[in-house]
């Protein structure tokens, strides 16, 4: 008998039907161009344009170079994402870079990109966007100071444990709890960008008089300052997760990048200059929590109001990292680059819980150990590294194999340009700041040798680890799914 139907706004859509006493599940192509544009801007907006811009202005110097930053991370999103359709065309598979990465360039660095993204990358996005809901959430109990950083750790801690209970219990709430604040965090900025405009009708713009005055231009401190920006404008990729679940991707994954990213791209720019007709630089440099201090300035006694809808923003927006987090662990399992108990899902909830626990587990060590801006860094720096690599993939299938059936193609010099910033966003901070956190990054990287010859290679499973996966199914009552292949 087939199953109850979860459904998804990431749209795993599970039907279930046992067969051999296994789960089987599949992927429906149910996610079409407008899911598709609300995927991507969904999981865009979200902490990023609450904490970054004084960063990118503190490291920029200067209001129309931060602006310039940002425009110029906008372009460098959309330029990505395009090239990664193209890619989307040619390899029909759910899984973003893990898949283009084994299909193009084999097995040990997709096992490489794997081993990071589920143990590195997801964590630290995730322990990232729930300290900014922290300190959003914690701002309004302290007025006129900064919150005490013991404070906005059990915060953030707290949030990933209600997300973690929200995701491993009901699919669909945790989509219910995605679309709710997906709705909260445009009204907000929508909120910001009307009051900017009315700002600057009353003549506030005295931030933009000699605007591009203590502009600093070192290769680092430019290449830290698009972290930043990039930051805010990271899952442009995240339609490439769900390939195997879109309703002709040759037309819709095109179609969505073309619209999501420029929309948000204007959103961004016109809530900079809200911030800076709001404030002077040097205020804007001194607030802990940006939005926070614009609405204290614009909004006065309904300023409550900015703080809740950026703490509802953040908080959905970390669900959606942590919702689509479980999809890498998944397809990484199912090609037998992760342990069995990641790729099992819990047998009443049809959830991938053991996948969830080990992303929750991991981002609360590093939201105990670490502070927003280091951790945004060092996520940028294993990111572009990977998004390096897939599009010098996509490069060699155009230039090697052209005669691949693709129904989209970019015009080579953007994938060309995405790379050339690739490298420069991976090697300007090595340069110009060499940090040896960024040493500790490229060995354990390179500690993944140590376990794929072993364990994936060779596929020697040690008699121990089996006891432990039976153990581990036994207790968190978790069974293996099987797929049917597209």
């Amino acid at each position: 008998s087939t199953m109850r139907q979860k459904k998804t706004t990431d749209s795993l859509h599970s039907s279930t039907v046992p067969t051999e006493g296994k789960e089987k599940l599949r992927l429906k192509q149910e996610v079409g161009l407008i899911s598709g544009v609300s995927l991507i801007a969904g999981t865009m907006i979200g902490s990023g344009i609450f904490m970054s811009p004084e960063w990118v202005l503190h490291y920029m110097g200067s209001p129309a170079s931060s602006l310039l930053i940002w425009a110029a991370c906008g372009l460098l999103a959309m330029f990505g994402a395009l090239s990664y359709a193209e890619l989307g065309t040619i390899i029909k598979e759910s899984g973003g870079e893990y898949i283009y990465i084994l299909r193009i360039f084999g097995s040990f660095p997709a096992f490489l990109f794997a081993y990071t993204s589920v143990i590195l990358v997801r964590p630290a996005g995730l322990a990232a966007v729930c300290l900014s809901f922290a300190e959003y959430a914690v701002a309004p109990f302290y007025p006129g100071c900064s919150s005490p950083q013991v404070v906005i750790k059990c915060t953030a801690a707290a949030c990933i444990l209600l997300l973690t209970i929200i995701n491993c219990l009901n699919v669909r709430l945790a989509t219910s709890v995605m679309n709710i604040f997906t709705a909260a965090k445009l009204l907000a900025l929508l909120l910001i960008v009307v009051g900017g405009l009315v700002l600057l009708a009353k003549g506030e713009t005295q931030s933009f008089q000699n605007a591009f005055q203590n502009t600093t231009a070192g290769i680092g401190t430019v290449g830290v300052a698009f972290y930043q920006g990039l930051w805010s404008y990271d899952g442009w990729n995240n339609l490439n997760y769900v390939t195997e679940e879109l309703k002709k991707p040759e037309v819709t994954l095109p179609r969505a990048v073309m619209i999501a990213i420029p929309l948000v791209t204007c959103l961004y720019l016109l809530v900079n200059v809200s911030y800076l007709a709001a404030m002077t630089p040097s205020e804007l440099l001194s607030s802990g929590a940006v939005a926070v201090t614009w609405g204290d300035k614009v909004l006065g006694s309904w300023a409550w109001l900015i703080s809740l809808s950026v703490a509802l923003s953040t908080f959905g927006s970390s669900n959606g990292t942590f919702f689509s987090g479980g999809r890498v662990c998944y397809i990484a399992a199912r090609e037998g680059h992760m342990p069995d108990i990641l790729s099992m899902a819990h047998v009443r909830c049809l959830t991938p819980s053991p996948a969830l626990l080990l992303t929750s587990a991991i981002s609360l060590i590093m939201t105990i150990s670490g502070n927003f801006t280091s951790i945004v860094n060092f996520f940028s720096f294993m990111a572009w590294f990977f998004y390096g690599m897939t599009i010098s993939g996509l490069l060699y299938l155009k230039i090697k194999k052209p005669e691949l059936p693709r129904s989209y193609k970019v015009p080579i010099i953007i994938p060309i340009i995405v790379l050339m910033a690739a490298v420069y966003l991976v090697l300007a901070p090595i340069i110009d700041q060499p940090q040896i956190e960024i040493l500790y990054i490229v060995l354990f990287v390179f500690s993944g040798v140590i376990l794929y010859f072993p364990l994936v290679h060779f596929k020697h499973h040690p008699r121990f680890l089996q006891r432990v996966t039976l153990h581990l199914q036994l207790f968190l009552e978790v069974a293996p799914t099987a797929r049917d292949a597209n």
